[in-house]
């Protein structure tokens, strides 16, 4: 009975923070909008992990993701077999209908399968505790990936979407923000062994976090 009456009243808050949220977007225009410095100045390698090559974002793309700040890059690391690959998607303000497209319907819909998915656990240096990301398996043909992903500022790490969207509302209503970045690490699968490949995507995050967020607005 208890967990039925705290189920309703996990729902009856969302639906209060999410009715809340409409009402401040539809009462204020004025919205906090922070500017950052331009991702593609971020420093070149990141401890023992090498730039290898910067990617591009074509236009029509671009325009479908309406982000203001976009960074692909990857990465080597003579410790580990395979590269990873590192894109970051800033947006200013998500009021307008710019959002962040969450990589658990952007894969699939590139082809890409979810094998495994979870959460993991990650110390960083600058952060007490944890942070708490999202882990897929991906697989295409004979080809497969893990991907690390999450959603960030520089006070906070979310794993979930739904998680996401409410701390989109209660940001709006405090602070008059709603910027936010969408992080995401590739690593490919060789022979079949995802641990080799989670434990390179984790390295990379731990010495890549640091410099990320110092990029991201206060």
């Amino acid at each position: 009975m208890r967990s039925i009456l705290r189920s309703k009243f996990a729902v009856a808050l969302t639906v209060a923070l999410l009715a809340e949220g409409i009402l401040y977007y539809s009462a204020f225009a004025i919205e906090n909008t922070p500017q950052i410095k331009p991702l593609d100045l971020m420093t070149a390698d990141f401890g023992n992990w090498r730039l290898l090559q910067t990617g591009h974002i074509d236009q029509e793309t671009l325009e479908m993701l309406k982000a203001d700040d976009t960074l692909t890059r990857s990465y080597g690391n003579p410790a580990f077999p395979a590269p990873a690959g590192f894109y970051v998607a800033y947006f200013k303000t998500q009021r307008t209908g710019q959002a962040p497209h969450s990589p658990k319907n952007c894969l699939p819909g590139s082809g890409w399968e979810p094998l495994k998915e979870g959460v993991l656990d990650i110390p960083v240096t600058t952060m007490p505790g944890n942070i708490r990301v999202n882990r897929y398996v991906v697989t295409r043909g004979e080809n497969a990936s893990v991907v690390l992903y999450w959603y960030q500022t520089r006070q906070r790490v979310i794993a979930s979407d739904y998680s996401a969207k409410l701390w989109l509302v209660l940001d709006s209503i405090r602070y008059h923000r709603s910027d936010t970045a969408l992080v995401r690490v590739i690593v490919p699968v060789l022979n079949g062994d995802d641990k080799t490949a989670t434990v390179a995507a984790v390295d990379f995050v731990k010495v890549m976090f640091p410099v990320l967020q110092a990029y991201l607005p206060a």
